[in-house]
């Protein structure tokens, strides 16, 4: 006898798209509107459009190899974790026993 129901192996696995986990596709999304509302400023201030184009389109390949750089070297949770470990002290120093003493 046959099960009706499938089995969602994927259940509880961070978001993937294209190679791209967790966070990071929030980042190229909001990359690529902050890139658009460039443009349009670009546009209405009145740089050639062609010029527009090439300087957006230099700009949004830099950010993309960037933002995959970064899902593969950090990971789902790595980028936290790294800025995480910079904000911990190497060394904690008491200067007054008082701490101590109550």
């Amino acid at each position: 006898m046959s099960s009706v129901y499938q089995i969602n192996k994927g259940i509880n696995q961070s978001i993937e798209f294209k190679g791209l986990k967790a966070q990071y596709i929030w980042y190229l999304g909001g990359g690529v509107v902050a890139l658009m509302i460039v443009f349009a400023v670009l546009f209405i201030i009145g740089i050639p459009s062609l010029l527009c184009v090439a300087l957006i389109g230099t700009a949004g390949t830099v950010m993309i190899i960037k933002i995959y750089k970064m899902s593969r070297q950090y990971g789902e949770h790595g980028m936290m974790k790294a800025l995480a470990s910079k904000q911990v002290p190497k060394s904690v120093r008491v200067r007054s026993r008082g701490i101590f003493i109550l």
